[in-house]
């Protein structure tokens, strides 16, 4: 027999392999997830305390109450400051904006490094809801800005009615920070429908069958920020 594709073992999993993750960069987030809960349920335990009921039925309604309010705030700071943790961990990495890019949800397609430069510049490609963005990330933002052009250029040949974007993700000017690239992404408007996505991908497989396997960077892609997604979507 198949097993289920999530079980309550493996979601124990990812959430202590997430924790471990998270620790190594905020060492005090059992001790707040833990004092966040315990003030969550302290506060759902006061609110369904008023509601009519005595005896048994109003402590059993109190103790569930404060068990549920409690459990979401400590879920909504865990997930939070593992976000956080993430990012502080991924960003100077390699290929750290296509981590962060995996945070995008349905409708979204993220293809990581599209363009590679010997430096370890690199550009992924997200095609959604704004048309296509080129991301690009490196140690040289000359070169990152030449390398996005390229692929620009490269991209409206396939596609050259469908919006392209440029974005730098970095610290410097006019770059964009990693914990903040998704967020920019998903604001850069709806120009492309649904319907119209299935046509875009098809035209850019043409251009992708002609580059042949790029040498990826030294090092892994971060792959934490997919895990959390998973997690996040229930799976």
């Amino acid at each position: 027999m198949s097993t289920p594709a999530s079980t309550p073992s493996s979601r124990r999993g990812q959430i202590m392999q997430t924790y471990q993750m998270a620790k190594r960069s905020d060492p005090r987030i059992g001790l707040i997830v833990m004092g966040v809960f315990m003030l969550g349920a302290a506060l759902g335990f006061a609110l369904m305390w008023v509601l009519p009921g005595d005896g048994l039925l109003g402590w059993i309604i109190s103790v569930v109450g404060a068990l549920m309010i409690g459990l979401l705030c400590a879920l909504l700071v865990f997930g939070r400051r593992a976000q956080r943790a993430a990012y502080t961990q991924m960003e100077g990495q390699p290929a750290a904006a296509a981590g962060a890019l995996q945070m995008l949800r349905r409708g979204w397609k993220v293809d990581p490094v599209v363009g590679f430069t010997k430096q370890q510049d690199v550009v992924h490609r997200v095609v959604g809801p704004p048309g296509i963005v080129l991301v690009g990330e490196g140690s040289s933002p000359s070169r990152v800005k030449q390398l996005l052009a390229t692929e620009r250029k490269k991209h409206e040949r396939v596609a050259y009615e469908v919006p392209i974007h440029e974005v730098v993700c970095g610290r410097g000017d006019g770059e964009v920070p990693l914990p903040k690239l998704v967020r920019h992404v998903q604001k850069l408007g709806r120009n492309v429908k649904p319907a119209e996505m299935t046509d875009i991908l098809q035209r850019l497989k043409a251009l992708d069958a002609q580059r042949g396997k790029l040498p990826l960077p030294k090092g892994p892609i971060p792959t934490s920020m997919k895990g959390m997604r998973s997690q996040q979507r229930g799976r």
